[in-house]
């Protein structure tokens, strides 16, 4: 138990040390792609915590995406390791670690197969803190995993599973949408007091570049959404890879029909920051949402339902949804399942002209 708050103030140190908005003030920075910033995150996180380790299929060897490349060298195989193929074993070994009061850090190697685990994280690890009162938890637990669609991963390696976990009370989920908001929440992951999901979107580990800080301590708030764009006439909101279909979308409706639309990052699913959306929205009177998952009760749904319910009077169009397909991820006709930028250009037109 003394552990276990020792480390809790440690981590509650870390944030404390943030400027307000959870920015650091950091002037070094090192241009690199997201899996080198998921990397730096990683790699901060065991400088400053020797109780975390990294583990899952393949990480010992640089995982398939090489975001643990070097780690095992550098922290050695005790800190960072390959498991067994078993996705219920690598969650509930992180269970287990993270209600010692240590720092767990697994990946699952695809978000398609973290179903097998889902057991431990929505009865186990989501419920631990409730279940004993509040004497243990697993707040020490973070679990990696690379989603979305890649261009040739077919219906085992494109899926965006982040609704099925957002039922959940006692998980944070968090998404980031390039390199710098990936160390930034990645290492605020690490170190927050619940349990997350942080769902890497896998088409941007190499097409995403930006200046990341180098300083081990930078870190972004969990909960909080992120203005990309600043607009008045339509509210655009995404998060992950869909933040750049976004951009492109609100850049086109700018160029072709002068619409100013506002582009907002949502960064964290759960808890997602209503208030961010709702003073968006009651700004523009308009509402698009997009995500590559399903649109049957995608989070879009969850979203725009709170818009109706918070901005009605303010809205001036019904809230609009530009969604992945309801079926399973097709390989040959990923073009007509993903929610393109000529598809959100088309919803951002349907809602401004209404």
């Amino acid at each position: 138990m003394l552990a276990r708050r020792a480390r809790r103030a440690v981590r509650a140190a870390a944030r404390r040390a943030a400027t307000p908005g959870g920015r650091r003030r950091c002037l070094a920075t090192t241009r690199m792609n997201m899996f080198s910033a998921v990397n730096s995150g990683l790699r901060a996180a065991m400088q400053s915590d020797d109780s975390a380790i990294v583990f899952g299929e393949d990480v010992g060897f640089g995982g398939v995406f090489r975001c643990t490349m070097g780690l095992a060298e550098e922290f050695g195989p005790e800190r960072c390791f390959n498991t067994p193929l078993s996705e219920q074993g690598i969650v509930g070994l992180g269970v287990g670690y993270a209600a010692l009061g240590r720092t767990a850090i697994a990946e699952i190697q695809f978000a398609d197969y973290i179903f097998p685990a889902y057991d431990q994280l929505v009865n186990e690890a989501a419920k631990y803190r409730y279940r004993s009162g509040g004497e243990f938890d697993c707040g020490g637990l973070t679990v990696r995993t690379p989603c979305g669609a890649i261009g040739h991963g077919g219906h085992y390696h494109s899926q965006s599973p982040e609704a099925t976990f957002a039922h959940t009370a006692g998980l944070k989920l968090v998404m980031p949408r390039g390199p710098r908001e990936a160390k930034g929440l990645l290492v605020a992951s690490i170190r927050d007091d619940n349990p997350v999901i942080f769902f890497e979107p896998k088409a941007l580990y190499r097409a995403a570049v930006d200046d990341v800080p180098d300083d081990p301590d930078f870190s972004l708030p969990l909960g909080v959404a992120d203005v990309v764009v600043a607009g008045t006439d339509v509210t655009l909101v995404a998060w992950g890879a869909q933040v750049r279909v976004a951009t492109r979308a609100a850049e086109r409706a700018a160029a072709e029909r002068g619409l100013s639309v506002e582009v907002v990052d949502l960064q964290t699913i759960s808890p997602w920051d209503s208030r961010a959306i709702e003073a968006s929205v009651n700004k523009t009177g308009r509402l698009v949402v997009t995500h590559e998952a399903p649109r049957q009760l995608g989070f879009a749904a969850e979203i725009n339902a709170h818009a109706s319910e918070a901005c009605f009077l303010h809205l001036e169009a019904p809230p609009a949804r530009v969604c992945g397909l309801d079926t399973p991820f097709p390989l040959a006709h990923e073009p007509s399942y993903l929610p393109t930028e000529d598809k959100v250009l088309a919803a951002i037109y349907d809602t401004a002209d209404f």
